[in-house]
């Protein structure tokens, strides 16, 4: 608790305070029905012990995340304050795999708890009770009535929303403090992932409360969640493919380092480059992940190139500079199999040509050249600039922006320039590392520019200065040959 920034302690402590009020009335209420809050909340445990103890000869996949439909179930059959009551055990109990565990663990609950609240308020404004069928749920007894179709479906989906709203606002709220993410960024994309998911849950959790008030009571509401679980499960097996993925990405990132040691992290920080990039210019979620991984990957044709070509202290020669220009068509050829790539491929291959037609590998030009190569191109050059080499101090970020757009129009697409110029205006460049564990980026100190820059002492060779025509570089430069020298 200590390691997290003082506003975000106070913020997680305020969720906790909310969190306890929720629930405060369920345990002082003497109408609260305990049979069906315990079935309810020893369901929904068990379920999360799943993922932490799975049985003795299973696995539960990783990614399989909380089991909500039991907590949703608990909304439409409970009161507000008993369905807040439910979430606790469950959401304290449930799998946890970065530090501090025991801060996350009370926060999930708090936050599970207050989300299942409002989600039961917004329930009951709508008739949700009266329309599912009478009063909570006693857990035995005939039912009241039968649901009232196709009603209720319009309560159980509002509560569904409010209570995935709830987990996203307050999701943004512990990221923008914690991670000290900016405010703008911080809830960017939470909603849209989350809704579809939530909503789903709230569809089995009211099957489920459908089938408790039926006559057949709780044994056929045990019975929608395995349709349920079979469903999660399948989607843990896209987590894990996604995770295979990653540590294949990496392995290539890895290797490339090795090989090129002294331009280690340029991947990472061309592949965040290039997210921004393509965020400015409105794509799509799913076409950012394919940018990020063309950034990354873009050099790791270099697998191919000699090493004492990418580590030579003194200037290239002409056949030496051509054996350097084959390296996007190596990177090419080596991930051409991995399927998942798709069109960071082209960037791969692509991300040295240049909009005049000076490029390499074919003098592709203008619109000829793919979208996510251009993209790559500008945030290699950029990172090439600002980055520390043996021949150079790094530029200050000012300076490399404008020499890309010194060079936009003639060496790099000026809508991927200005792109790239608006989003660090508004957002600033605070350049991130890869762990060795996986993909997700952590804080990392920003290189140094200016007078503050001190060479590093790796050896070899970086490239090019922008600007610099090809067999004019001074010793040390011109490791990737491009127009105007600036890639990586």
């Amino acid at each position: 608790m200590r390691a997290l920034p003082p506003g975000a302690r106070a913020y997680i402590l305020c969720a906790v305070l909310v969190a306890a009020t929720c629930v405060t009335p369920a345990l002082t209420d003497s109408g609260t029905p305990w049979a069906a809050v315990a079935v309810l909340a020893v369901l929904y445990l068990g379920c999360e012990l799943l993922g932490v103890c799975p049985l003795p000869g299973s696995r539960v996949p990783e990614g399989i995340g909380s089991f909500l439909p039991v907590v949703l179930a608990a909304v439409f059959l409970l009161p507000p304050a008993a369905a807040a009551l439910v979430a606790l055990p469950g959401a304290f109990a449930g799998t946890v795999v970065q530090r501090p565990a025991g801060v996350r663990r009370v926060w999930h609950a708090a936050q599970q708890a207050t989300a299942a609240w409002v989600a039961g308020q917004a329930y009951g404004l709508l008739r949700g009770p009266a329309a599912l069928g009478g009063g909570a749920a006693t857990g035995s007894g005939p039912p009241a009535e039968l649901a009232d179709f196709p009603y209720v479906l319009l309560p159980a989906a509002v509560a569904a929303v409010a209570f995935s709203l709830v987990l996203t606002a307050l999701d943004g709220g512990v990221l923008a403090l914690a991670e000290r993410r900016p405010p703008a960024t911080a809830w960017r994309g939470l909603a849209t992932r989350s809704l579809a998911p939530h909503c789903v849950h709230g569809l089995a959790g009211l099957m489920m409360a459908v089938m408790w008030r039926s006559p057949y009571g709780l044994p056929a509401a045990l019975l929608v969640l395995l349709p349920m679980y079979i469903s999660c499960w399948l989607f843990a097996q896209y987590h894990r493919e996604r995770g295979a993925h990653r540590a294949t990405i990496r392995a290539l990132v890895h290797a490339v380092d090795i090989k090129d040691r002294y331009t280690r992290g340029h991947s990472e920080r061309v592949g965040q480059a290039s997210t921004m990039i393509a965020r400015e210019l409105g794509m799509t979620e799913d076409r950012l992940e394919t940018v990020r991984i063309a950034g990354i990957l873009h050099d790791v044709g270099k697998l191919g190139v000699p090493t004492r070509l990418l580590r030579k202290d003194g200037p290239l020669t002409p056949q030496e500079r051509r054996i350097i220009e084959l390296h996007p068509e190596y990177g090419h050829e080596m991930v051409r199999g991995i399927g998942f790539l798709g069109e960071a491929r082209s960037a791969i291959l692509h991300h040295h040509e240049r909009v005049d037609g000076s490029g390499y590998p074919y003098g592709l030009t203008g619109e000829q050249i793919p979208v996510l190569a251009r993209v790559v191109a500008v945030a290699d050059a950029f990172d090439a600039m600002t980055s520390t080499r043996s021949y150079s101090r790094a530029r200050p970020v000012p300076v490399a922006l404008a020499e890309l757009e010194r060079c936009a129009g003639a060496h790099f697409d000026p809508a991927m320039v200005r792109a790239l110029v608006d989003a660090i205006g508004r957002t600033g460049w605070h350049p991130v590392v890869t762990s060795d564990e996986d993909l997700q980026v952590i804080p990392a100190r920003a290189a140094p520019t200016g007078d503050e820059a001190k060479p590093e002492p790796e050896p070899g060779p970086g490239p090019e200065r922008p600007g610099v025509p090809v067999g004019r570089t001074r010793q040390g430069a011109g490791r990737d040959a491009g127009g105007t020298g600036a890639g990586a």
